[in-house]
């Protein structure tokens, strides 16, 4: 036993990440720290490192600036009444459904929801009622829908206690109408959260002008800040039962289990912010950026899912040429994640190859460009392939 314990113990030592010089995972690509988020990351990285001055409540925290950061800088940044820090939208998504909604009641989801939506609403004890989308190649998601499947749930009897939409979605990088959506669960008296996990700290976004009611963001996925760590907002009408104090422990909000981050994640979302506000000023760019590489990756035979002309960064690409390369490439299914680390390249999980997901967010048009040379030289170094596949396409 003290042996096996001895090489364990050796192996967390040095935990290195074997990264490529440009990744384009969407889950990290509105997340890469920012130098002074690096900084604070070592300067509060020990244990409860923010907890020195506080008095009870993470929220008030005043040294470093929390309560400042919480109550004055992030409400006007999503257009909302109350704001809190959370572990991440996951458990912003839970606390809401937990304070708002009643155990069997239902909640309407869309189609394209995260898992953590349906986990959320199963560990709250609701139904859920889904709003389908229209399927390949677009997966449109709209406001009728939602009222479709309200009015499902009332046909069976059912109270329908809130709606999420997820936007964009986590699949394809889709911007439904968030707006219409909102109105039309407003018509029915249904409050309306929006998952902006992957819009929140990317992109202009004001919850008051779509009109939701909650909405819920990711500091790791897109504020630039070391994880697990998150944002929730809520409207007036219901932030006071969102973030209800405890009645037996004073300055504790039951539904965040009285604090939540409380150490170096939130301090990289607050050290990351003053670049945060300034980039999601250029998100013209980025989805500029988006649309040029969608046609350059088109033109090399792959199709892209989804919005078309495409509204975000985050897309989803089928690649038949590619899933044929794999049949007979050496290295099999693996042979892309490979191919493309050896140019400098990762972010495309091991495996994948007839249909993956990516993210140009941030990418600078060199980058781009040897993201793009690197796709077309590994499709040019399988020719045969290459071949085959246009004399199917012409057949």
């Amino acid at each position: 036993m003290a042996e096996i314990e001895a090489k364990c113990l050796e192996k967390f030592k040095c935990l290195k990440r074997d990264m490529a010089e440009i990744n384009i995972d969407p889950l990290q690509r509105g997340g890469i720290l920012t130098p002074e988020a690096r900084q604070a990351l070592v300067e509060w990285g020990d244990g409860y490192s923010i907890c020195d001055f506080c008095g009870g409540a993470l929220d008030r925290i005043k040294n470093p600036p929390v309560e400042e950061f919480v109550h004055q800088v992030l409400p006007p940044f999503l257009g909302i009444d109350e704001v809190r820090v959370t572990h991440g939208a996951r458990e912003g998504k839970f606390a809401a459904m937990h304070a708002l909604c009643s155990k069997g009641d239902w909640v309407i989801v869309d189609g394209s929801a995260h898992y953590t939506t349906i986990l959320a609403a199963e560990r709250a004890g609701l139904n859920i009622e889904y709003v389908p989308s229209s399927g390949a190649p677009d997966y449109k998601i709209t406001a009728e829908g939602y009222q479709d499947a309200i009015d499902r749930v009332y046909e069976k009897k059912g109270n329908v206690t809130m709606a999420v939409l997820t936007y964009p979605d986590g699949n394809y990088g889709n911007l439904a109408d968030a707006k219409g959506v909102a109105d039309m669960c407003h018509d029915y008296g249904v409050p309306f959260l929006l998952n902006g996990a992957y819009s929140v700290g990317r992109m202009p976004i004001k919850a008051q002008d779509i009109g939701a009611d909650i909405i819920v963001g990711s500091g790791h996925k897109s504020m630039a800040a070391c994880g697990p760590v998150g944002v929730m907002g809520a409207s007036e009408e219901y932030a006071r039962t969102i973030f209800k104090l405890s009645t037996t422990k004073k300055n504790k909000e039951v539904e965040l289990l009285g604090c939540t981050v409380r150490g170096a994640p939130l301090l990289t979302l607050m050290a990351s912010f003053p670049m945060v506000i300034d980039r999601v000023k250029h998100w013209d760019e980025e989805v500029a950026k988006a649309r040029k590489f969608e046609d350059r990756m088109e033109a090399l035979g792959m199709e892209l899912q989804g919005d078309k002309p495409h509204n975000h960064d985050l897309m989803f690409f089928k690649a038949e040429n590619l899933y044929e390369i794999s049949k007979t490439a050496k290295k099999g299914r693996f042979f892309l994640y490979r191919d493309l680390k050896e140019r400098g390249i990762c972010g495309i999980k091991p495996g994948l190859t007839r249909q993956f997901k990516l993210s140009t967010y941030g990418l600078s048009e060199v980058e781009l460009e040897k993201v793009l040379s690197a796709f077309e030289g590994i499709i040019s170094s399988y020719p045969e392939v290459k071949a085959n596949i246009k004399a199917k396409t012409k057949a």
